[in-house]
């Protein structure tokens, strides 16, 4: 019995004062709100890179001969224009002394037309002068002078043009003999020694006989994936890590966009221009670059308590007119704290900075 009165006199007003609490409105609860904002989104993704040398050469013989000596083996760091191997080939030195001497008389006989020529001006001279006396030289005599005097200018052209001829040759063997010393077009590193003293070497020969290259600045290339292809800030400095260095942070300028996508892999090939002036870094590692992903224009961003994530739907609650408006949205990059969306929004809407599913659409909001 007492039991009884205690439920009509106690327990129902306990029920309905339960009740009450929770339909009140959600103007009795305290909600922050936040602006959308719209700025560009910079993130970084991390793609693999290798390292290949700023320039690279292999080496061959351009004539035919017999390795002398070489001067230098692998890990050989050398200057340009080093002599680098010494080739030696006897024929060549026998085809300079036959060209010397062949210029040599072709000049001679140059010279000896010359001498002619200048001797039958001479007598064409004397006859001329000596024609001005009435019947002192027969007129035909005269012409006669000057046909040998064409004819001698012209072997002088010919004498001269085997001058030429045989010079150039001379110079064409010269320059063979110098081929016979093999210097280094550039500064570099020597990679590889492929001939020892005594190998018959020659441009018929695949098998270089060095391989030369620069390592004071490299080439990091990387395959950047299609996403990550947009606005390439050219000129831009990236920030890059080796597995043999995991202490040290290195940088590279964007330098060069092939401008294509390889068709199998869908990658945007670029090159990154890289210091190595310490010898560190080498052709062949593979780092890893922080690339950086950046967007034409500006994203919409939001905190990220501000996104609810559930197993049906991802949405933040918008202000609307006082009302809780679920607003579906796709979540996109962080940064700090703010998360990007996408969705039916714009920059300046207003949302609940801590958002939940207890807040129901199509509530009532208090006033900011």
């Amino acid at each position: 019995m007492n039991l009884s009165k205690t439920t009509k006199a106690g327990l129902v007003p306990a029920v309905c004062f339960s009740l009450l609490a929770l339909a009140a409105p959600a103007a009795a609860q305290k909600i922050e709100y936040v602006s959308v904002v719209s700025k560009p989104v910079t993130r970084s993704a991390d793609l693999p890179g290798e390292f290949q040398p700023w320039l690279s050469v292999s080496l061959h013989a351009r004539v035919a001969g017999y390795v002398e000596k070489v001067a230098v083996d692998r890990g050989s760091l050398v200057k340009q224009n080093d002599t680098l191997a010494e080739l030696s080939a006897p024929e060549i030195t026998a085809h300079i002394t036959e060209a010397e001497a062949r210029l040599q008389a072709s000049d001679a006989d140059r010279q000896q037309a010359e001498a002619q020529l200048a001797a039958t001006q001479s007598t064409y001279d004397k006859l001329k002068k000596a024609s001005e006396t009435q019947g002192a030289v027969a007129g035909n005599e005269l012409v006669q002078v000057q046909r040998q005097i064409e004819a001698q200018q012209s072997l002088i052209q010919s004498r001269r043009r085997l001058t030429e001829a045989a010079t150039a040759v001379l110079r064409d063997l010269r320059q063979q003999q110098s081929y016979l010393q093999v210097a280094a077009p550039f500064d570099g590193v020597v990679t590889e020694r492929l001939i020892h003293p005594g190998a018959l070497v020659g441009p018929g020969n695949d098998v270089p006989l060095l391989t030369l290259q620069q390592l004071s600045k490299l080439r990091l290339v990387v395959a950047v994936p299609e996403e990550y292809s947009g606005n390439i800030p050219q000129g831009a400095k990236v920030s890059f890590k080796v597995p043999a260095f995991p202490e040290r942070a290195f940088s590279a300028t964007i330098a060069r966009n092939s401008h294509t996508l390889e068709p199998k892999t869908r990658t945007l090939i670029i090159e990154l221009d890289v210091t190595n002036t310490d010898g560190a870094l080498a052709p062949g590692m593979y780092p890893t670059v922080s690339w950086p992903v950046r967007r034409a224009g500006n994203a919409l961003m939001v905190p990220a308590t501000a996104v609810v994530s559930t197993t049906e739907r991802t949405f933040v609650i918008r202000n609307h007119a006082g009302k809780a408006e679920w607003v579906n949205v796709k979540k996109g990059a962080t940064e700090g704290d703010l998360v990007e969306v996408t969705g039916a929004l714009s920059a300046g809407d207003s949302v609940t900075k801590r958002a939940s599913d207890e807040t129901r659409d199509g509530s009532a909001l208090p006033a900011k």
